[in-house]
């Protein structure tokens, strides 16, 4: 298991949504990046150095420090839409070789290099901009349906990273909630979310969407 790259957004021009910029387009980079965990989630901070997010209602602060895709699935995407996919188009700030991401648990932790540690907090939730970023019309339905969103991540250790590093799982909590599992109960399978209160590591607000939409 390891890094296939480290990506880092370019701020452009959001036509999709407010607010008019988007840190969506990741690209990788050479050498070593920087890992430290956001102290806000209202400034647009994120994990990695030189990366930063302008949403700040719905993305960056401590709970979603990084974003980790697989290249496994993002292959499976780029079969199913006729194009080649590079690494970061997702958004992703980590692109992973032969980490199973959405099957992760939440709360399991990753060692990234000999340093970083990462534990694994929520799913990403699709959005207008990650739709109008891929121009496919429909996209955030067949996204959603397909159940494979990739994995938010908080920083535990910091430290630097780069490409070829190995991934290393250190923790796995005793519990069954995978990132499929939460992203599948907080969009089109109401009826898992109580299972999602097993998760200790997930953030308090998604807690408290568990318990108003089962209460």
């Amino acid at each position: 298991m390891k890094l296939l790259s480290v990506n880092v957004g370019r701020p452009r021009a959001n036509h999709w949504q407010a607010p008019a910029l988007t840190g969506i387009d990741k690209r990788p980079v050479d050498g070593p990046v920087m890992v430290t965990a956001p102290v806000s989630e209202d400034t647009g901070e994120v994990g990695l150095a030189g990366d930063r997010v302008y949403d700040t209602r719905n993305h960056g602060g401590p709970d979603q420090a990084v974003y980790a895709y697989a290249r496994e699935d993002l292959d499976v995407w780029a079969g199913e839409l006729g194009r080649p996919l590079p690494n970061g188009v997702f958004g992703e700030n980590l692109t992973t070789s032969g980490v199973d991401v959405n099957g992760a648990l939440i709360g399991e932790r990753w060692r990234l290099g000999s340093r970083v540690v990462l534990e694994v907090s929520l799913p990403r939730i699709p959005c207008a901009t990650f739709q109008g970023w891929l121009e496919e019309k429909g996209w955030i339905k067949r996204f959603t349906a397909e159940a494979r969103p990739g994995a938010y991540l908080r920083v535990i250790e910091p430290g630097e990273i780069r490409a070829a590093d190995p991934v290393e799982i250190v923790h796995r909590p005793d519990h069954d909630v995978t990132v499929a599992v939460a992203f599948r109960a907080l969009t089109n399978e109401p009826e898992l979310l109580p299972r999602l209160l097993a998760a200790d590591a997930l953030p308090e607000y998604a807690k408290d969407v568990v318990r108003r939409r089962t209460n």
